[in-house]
């Protein structure tokens, strides 16, 4: 049974948004640029099934996941052939399913490459894929010097029966920041890198969303791994502008229950908000169990265009918001984008809650219906 069918919240994608982001994060990049659309944690609560979709018929050329499940997951919707790149460091005990998938690995010191190299030996293994992570500057996984990733390399060569070495990459830490010293200096030790690799494996990537959006000309890079900037939302925030992105993803719902609540009558767990005047309160829902903050409580929503306030606090499955008149069972709510003359996005929702738009999407949960336009 399809889960969030049997009530009116959904998500809502624009394939075109999709594919106008696409266009212009690839727009200052040579034509043949490879796309690589990440699709981790359910496709930044986007729905996975739906984005790799979307992306694929935009001309993504693969897919980036964080973990070997997300990466499984992929390929049994159907992507057969495309590169599927696992972004953080997998297991060695899980690699021969990694293997036998056509699964790409990133691999984050030599140690691991000694640890794997023996299980991969087996003429009935194919060769494991593999893409080496470079710190720059990140401070998570890879090597740090190039003298380790050279090392990593050699033993690459040296063992081209276990492994494919398919890729090398990076990931910077400030490339969505108005400061760009720490961004510059990432940059010289991707530089340096590069450098000491002869020849460079088919896939050499550094662009992240934010790199491509805002430094195209600094990185050397044949791949761009679009996560935030395909979605539609600003990576940075609202550090720097990034008008040029159109948003995917809308959430909407409809009221459920509308009544008028008299003066200092009182809404929601721990009776925390009371009514000064005679109001007209409406139900919605969704709650805090589809993602949708518990802390919310004061935000707005738009019902026709117009701001309606959430009141009292979001319980797990419905929300309570004032209305500015009565409006009708049924009635459209938007809770992220165009209502009318107005829009919602998911930098003021995120701006609201204290966080960041990523943590917001990737809250929204499974039982919401993801519906495609």
């Amino acid at each position: 049974m399809a889960i969030g069918i049997h009530r009116p919240t959904k998500i809502t994608l624009d394939t075109e948004a999709l594919v106008h982001n696409i266009n212009v994060a690839k727009a200052p990049f040579p034509a043949d640029i490879n796309v690589f659309a990440v699709v981790k944690a359910n496709a930044y609560g986007h729905g996975v099934r739906e984005i790799t979709q979307m992306a694929k018929q935009a001309g993504v050329a693969g897919f980036a996941v964080a973990i070997l499940d997300e990466a499984l997951e992929v390929r049994e919707l159907g992507y057969e052939k495309e590169p599927i790149l696992v972004l953080g460091i997998t297991s060695v005990e899980y690699i021969v399913d990694a293997a036998i998938n056509g699964i790409s690995l990133t691999v984050g010191d030599l140690d691991w490459l000694k640890a794997a190299q023996p299980i991969l030996d087996s003429e009935e293994i194919p060769p494991l894929k593999v893409h080496l992570a470079v710190d720059t500057g990140m401070g998570r996984i890879g090597a740090q010097t190039p003298a380790e990733l050279s090392e990593m390399v050699k033993f690459l060569r040296n063992h081209a029966h276990e492994f494919n070495f398919e890729g090398m990459f990076t990931h910077f830490a400030t490339a969505d920041s108005p400061a760009e010293d720490y961004f510059d200096a990432q940059v010289a030790n991707w530089n340096a890198a590069i450098n000491v690799v002869n020849p460079l494996p088919k896939y050499v990537h550094a662009a992240n969303s934010a790199a491509t959006i805002w430094h195209p000309q600094a990185i050397k890079t044949n791949v761009l791994r679009l996560g935030a900037g395909m979605y539609g939302f600003n990576p940075s925030g609202t550090d720097l502008a990034a008008p040029m992105l159109q948003p995917v993803l809308s959430l909407t719902t409809e009221v459920v229950f509308v009544k008028q609540l008299a003066k200092g009558k009182s809404v929601s767990y721990g009776a925390t908000y009371q009514a000064t005047e005679n109001e007209w309160v409406a139900t919605l829902p969704i709650g805090y169990a589809d993602g949708f903050l518990r802390r919310m409580q004061g935000y707005h929503v738009l019902v026709e265009g117009q701001p309606a306030e959430i009141i009292g606090r979001v319980t797990m499955d419905q929300m309570m918001i004032r209305l500015p008149k009565k409006y009708p069972v049924g009635t459209e709510v938007t809770i992220v984008g165009q209502s009318g003359e107005q829009q919602l996005s998911l930098v003021e929702l995120a701006t609201y809650a204290n966080t960041i738009p990523y943590e917001i999407v990737t809250n929204l949960s499974t039982r919401i219906k993801r519906e495609v336009k």
